[in-house]
């Protein structure tokens, strides 16, 4: 491993200089790899997905897990969409003169050697590494050991493409083995890894942050609450929650409970508890909500205390009636993980309440949760949404990926 991390800091160092035409050049040939080789990327996924099934993996589990054409050809777009952003590296963020005639400059350069640490997604392993190549910074890829096969066909293609290009592929580097000793030794290698990026379940995060000795950006759980006020459009939340809950229950920006407010509880509850039941999921509801849901006779749980808060990850959604906007806020301070928080109202000041209110990396007004995505915002793709508020908060893309030095011109000033 730490042959491995030093390969990646000299490999590093030449792309840190490494102009935006070679980069973009590279891109385009990971892109053309990927095509080229998704035969043999597909047979891998499938044999991942057997493998996964015989251990008794659940749909949304299996779900995450899943290439299929559509899926790659996306992978393939986003690394090109990557290279069609503007290069971060070298742009003057600020600059300033100062009364003694020194020129001061915030310059972004790349943080240099980034260890990637995610499971089951095997678009992670293209996406990663056409964030870290664009933003000028080598990257150390592992992968879990439920998409070993996936991941390591991705990384030959990828390899590929770099070669293609002239970049070395210690710049893109697939960890040989997925046992803990391995990731435990690259968490201690400080001077040679500069940021640690963790994406995965909670267990996850948790066993990266008390084990590093490298910063780490957490990827944490995503509890993403929808809360529908008095003065919303029920159609337009029906949507919304049923978009937010049941497109990809299996994802971190997929809503895990509703709350609504009690003066449109009796109305709304019943209608989006139809359909979000014709589209199975489970609803667990406060008493509030048992009772008006079983007199509309719409199969609902009673909630456990266990149940709000809780990332499901499945097709499980959490309702809870709630008084009134305040009330709503308090819950999702409770229970939120500062991931995602959606409102749908109709009303300004409420609008504005929320989002001033709320401390999420992303905050939706008459939206989905599922917008919270790199690729849905414009960022090209995302190497992960930290929900850190330190260095980067919210979807992670080429900007968040460099660090801000000052460059300071003079003509002979002395202090």
């Amino acid at each position: 491993m730490r042959s491995l991390a030093a390969a990646a800091r000299d490999a590093s160092r030449a792309l840190a200089v490494a102009p935006t035409e070679k980069k973009d050049r590279a891109l385009a040939e990971m892109a053309k790899a990927l095509r080229r080789r998704a035969r043999a990327i597909l047979e891998a996924n499938a044999e991942d997905l057997a493998l996964a099934r015989r251990e008794g993996k659940n749909e949304a589990f299996l779900d995450r897990l899943l290439l299929d054409k559509k899926r790659l050809e996306t992978t393939a777009q986003a690394v090109e969409a990557v290279r069609s952003l503007p290069d971060p590296v070298g742009e003057v963020v600020d600059s300033w003169r100062r009364p003694n005639g020194l020129r001061v400059q915030k310059v972004r350069l790349p943080l240099g050697v980034v260890l990637m640490i995610y499971e089951s997604r095997p678009n992670v392993t293209s996406e990663a590494a056409a964030l870290c190549l664009k933003s000028g910074n080598a990257v150390i890829l592992r992968g879990g050991k439920e998409s070993r096969r996936s991941n390591r066909a991705i990384a030959t293609a990828l390899a590929f493409g770099l070669s293609a290009a002239g970049i070395p592929e210690q710049a893109v580097q697939l960890v040989p083995t997925v046992e803990h000793e391995a990731m435990l030794e690259l968490l201690s290698l400080e001077g040679l890894v500069d940021l640690c990026i963790p994406r995965g379940g909670e267990g996850l995060i948790r066993f990266v942050a008390e084990n590093a000795r490298v910063p780490v950006v957490k990827h944490y759980k995503g509890v993403c609450h929808v809360y529908v006020h008095q003065s919303a459009d029920l159609a337009m939340a029906e949507e919304i929650i049923l978009n937010a809950k049941a497109q990809r229950p299996g994802v971190c920006n997929a809503a895990e409970c509703l709350l609504v407010d009690r003066k449109v509880s009796e109305t709304f509850l019943p209608r989006a508890g139809r359909r979000l039941s014709a589209a199975k999921v489970e609803l667990r509801g406060c008493p509030e909500t048992v009772v008006i849901l079983r007199r509309a006779k719409v199969p609902v749980r009673p909630a456990l205390p266990g149940d709000f808060g809780h990332e499901f990850l499945d097709l499980v959604l959490a309702v809870r009636v709630v008084r009134d906007i305040g009330q709503a806020l308090e819950h999702i301070a409770r229970y939120g993980s500062a991931h995602t928080e959606a409102i749908v109202t109709n009303e300004l000041s409420a609008a504005d309440r929320f989002g001033r209110e709320v401390t999420a990396s992303a905050v939706m007004v008459n939206a989905s949760t599922r917008f919270n995505d790199g690729g849905e915002l414009g960022l090209g793709a995302e190497i992960g949404i930290s929900t850190s508020r330190l260095h980067a908060f919210g979807p992670m893309g080429l900007r968040e990926l460099t660090a801000q030095k000052y460059l300071v011109h003079g003509d002979g000033q002395v202090r």
